[in-house]
């Protein structure tokens, strides 16, 4: 019988998450702005209703009554925060929210399945990061002399990256967690996660600034040492990100293709040396050419991972049907493919639809904000989420090497959450800043052609 209600119900969750997807592109078919959040509100509820399937499921396959409780909770939040959320801010992006509620239960649904305790915690970090969120946008409008301290900002970013370096603890290789501890309450943090939106911002602030020789210089070399630092940790995924998300908005603010293309040949030549720098490189790039021939030693993660997409299908093999508990850390950079699995090829092609959707909407914000500091946070938060999904997914599906990148908003992780939602808010104030303008450029029209009658 659980067998029957799983199979029957992942068709459910596929048609739910196609309506769900369809409508992330339908609605701007539509030029009135009261019909398009109408649209998305109603989209809002075919999220509850996944979110209702997906917990019903679970509850019937792992018969415990905790996940009826932790999925009442959780519905209540998602509610609530909306409810406040959009009271505070009107011109928010409701597209923008649905798409990050949509992902994190995504993740939920997959934590609870892989271990009911990964889920509690994970839905605290998801509570306390929207509360968080919420002061975000506000924050961002009230901070507009933020882009002339553009220098200390990178200091900044350099000095907590430094920290692993003073009270950094190891883990699968790369010393890129702190553990900070009081009495016998203790928490791990991952700088590199709030340390690329301070990047983020310290490239924004200095190139919207000048783009002078001598600022692209000092802005180059400071981010050099951000990158640096990350290679010293073995943290070649987050170096990585730093690197690209570097080399883009730079772009962006210069318009510069030798720039461009010389970062392009400094990366290549960076890691073609990492290659022979570093022993665990050259396991990745063997497993990622031939898992097959190691599959015993360093090919075992992504053949498994292979196994596991194959596996599902379309279709999927239905929630608590498959063996996502094999696949290696299914519950951070692996869930991609646990996820394939139990609930199908298509329902995962889902969520990568949404996934661009979100940075879709990011690059909207960037066209639309006339200010160029702005306009460079969107462009620059845009590519650190973009580029961290296509490392993420690569790594998982064999199209390029594994780098240990998690899967924002939906892998487990304090740090990966926490920073995902304040990075999805931030572009929530870039967005109400640049709606602001247009109404402000509108005002001045209106008036200037009331003088000239």
């Amino acid at each position: 019988m659980k067998t029957i209600i799983g199979d029957l119900s992942n068709y459910i969750i596929i048609i739910i998450a196609a309506f769900y997807t369809l409508r992330c592109f339908t609605v701007f078919r539509h030029k009135d702005v009261e019909k398009q959040n109408r649209m998305l509100d109603r989209q809002f509820l075919w999220l509850l209703l996944l979110h209702f399937v997906c917990s019903l499921v679970l509850f019937v396959q792992m018969e415990d009554l905790r996940v009826i409780f932790l999925y009442g909770a959780q519905a209540v939040t998602f509610i609530l925060v909306k409810t406040a959320y959009f009271s505070l801010y009107p011109q928010a992006s409701r597209l923008l929210y649905n798409n990050m509620s949509f992902l994190m239960i995504a993740g939920l649904t997959m934590l609870t399945r892989l271990q009911l305790s990964l889920a509690v915690r994970q839905f605290v970090f998801i509570a306390v990061g929207s509360l968080i969120g919420m002061a975000v946008p506000f924050l961002l409008m009230k901070m507009k002399n933020i882009s002339s301290v553009g220098l200390l900002l990178g200091i900044a970013g350099i000095l907590c990256l430094s920290l692993v370096f003073v009270i950094g603890v190891t883990e699968n290789g790369s010393t890129n967690w702190i553990r900070l501890s009081v009495g016998s309450f203790g928490i791990k943090l991952q700088p590199s996660e709030f340390v690329k939106i301070i990047f983020v911002f310290f490239v924004a602030a200095m190139l919207s600034k000048s783009v002078s020789f001598r600022q692209i210089l000092v802005t180059t070399a400071i981010a050099a040492v951000h990158v640096i630092i990350l290679v010293l940790e073995k943290d070649l995924g987050a170096a990585l990100v730093f690197f690209v998300v570097y080399l883009v908005m730079l772009y962006v603010a210069t318009d510069n293709k030798l720039y461009f293309f010389s970062g392009l040949l400094a990366g290549s030549v960076a890691s073609y040396a990492a290659y022979f720098l570093f022993d665990h490189v050259r396991v990745r790039v063997a497993a990622w050419k031939d898992p097959w021939s190691c599959i015993e030693s360093g090919g075992y993660q992504i053949a498994q991972s292979l196994f596991a997409i194959g596996t599902g299908g379309w279709f999927g093999v239905g929630l608590c049907q498959g063996m996502a508990d094999r696949i290696p850390v299914p519950e951070s950079d692996f869930i991609f493919s646990a996820i394939a699995e139990e609930m199908g090829v298509l329902f995962a092609l889902c969520m990568i639809l949404v996934c661009i959707s979100c940075f879709i909407t990011f690059v909207s914000v960037a066209m639309k904000t006339k200010r160029t500091f702005y306009k460079m946070l969107a462009m620059g938060f845009g590519m650190c989420y973009v580029f961290q999904l296509f490392i993420n997914i690569g790594g998982v599906t064999k199209f390029i090497p594994s780098t240990g990148v998690t899967l924002p908003l939906v892998s487990y992780g304090g740090s990966s959450i926490l920073s995902s939602i304040i990075l999805f808010n931030l572009i929530q104030g870039v967005s109400i800043i640049a709606q602001r303008e247009e109404e402000a450029i509108r005002e001045q029209q209106q008036k200037d052609g009331q003088g000239g009658d």
